[in-house]
């Protein structure tokens, strides 16, 4: 590796732990409906209102002592830890899938794919405008790919019409509508082959972690799918063709 695609590599990571940076105040913000761009960031405890320098990413939080400058509250390990997989799964994206458009447009469905989880995590819904911000990404690789849009339009029904179909059986136990819609809009990015696969890994994702948190904290706990499914979504993103022809080999 050249020192160049090493200094390549370190600006990709510094803008991913910025963006994830940006990624905390929606998080934080856009279940309570505020603004995530005119309201200042501020310490949730005490309203001080942060300067330029309490807002380096990880930095920041790791000469604070993980405290607030002014109140010394904790600060949730949320917000390092949530910067921090946004820069490291950027350079995962570009690792994998080499320095290309659509690499571009997974580093957004990655950071999406963050906010979508923990929020759904929290609040078991997950927000309509993260799924139209996917749902762009999948336009744009669309009109880059456009000798194979028909892939891509059967993905956008491959599993979403499925979920539909679960949804009004079990009259909106079996999935949510924004489990839904968001597997539309990534199926629209990703392509039906991938789409179907993603949702196969994230089933199988959440099935078991979902019976180790049950069986480790011995309560019970609605299943908040978005996290399971995002899991699936980015493993398909990035391996999904590979894993389809491992597949399809071995059959043969």
């Amino acid at each position: 590796m050249t020192s160049q695609v090493i200094l390549i590599y370190m600006i990709i990571f510094i803008y991913g732990i910025v963006i994830g940076s940006f990624l905390n105040v929606c998080i934080y913000r856009i279940p309570k409906g505020e603004n995530i761009a005119k309201v200042r960031s501020h310490c949730m405890d005490c309203g001080y209102q942060l300067k330029w320098y309490d807002l380096i990413p990880i930095f920041s939080c790791l000469c604070l002592g993980g405290k607030c400058r002014k109140c010394k509250t904790h600060i949730s390990i949320q917000y390092p830890m949530v910067e921090l997989a946004n820069g490291i799964l950027y350079l995962l994206v570009f690792m994998v899938n080499g320095f290309c458009a659509s690499s571009f447009l997974y580093c957004f469905l990655v950071s999406a794919l963050i906010v979508i989880s923990v929020i759904d995590f929290r609040t078991y819904e997950i927000p309509f405008g993260i799924n139209v911000f996917i749902f762009i990404l999948g336009i744009i690789q669309v009109i880059i790919d456009y000798e194979n849009w028909l892939d891509y339009l059967i993905g956008f029904f491959a599993v979403s019409i499925f979920m539909q179909i679960v949804i009004w059986l079990t009259k909106g136990t079996g999935f949510g509508g924004g489990d839904m819609k968001l597997m539309a809009a990534a199926g629209l990015l990703l392509g039906w082959k991938r789409i179907v696969l993603a949702f196969l890994l994230g089933c199988i994702v959440g099935s078991i972690c979902h019976v180790i948190r049950m069986k480790v904290t011995k309560e019970d706990h609605v299943l908040a799918f978005g996290p399971y499914l995002s899991i699936g979504i980015l493993l398909a993103a990035l391996w999904g063709n590979k894993m389809i022809y491992w597949y399809l080999s071995s059959m043969l």
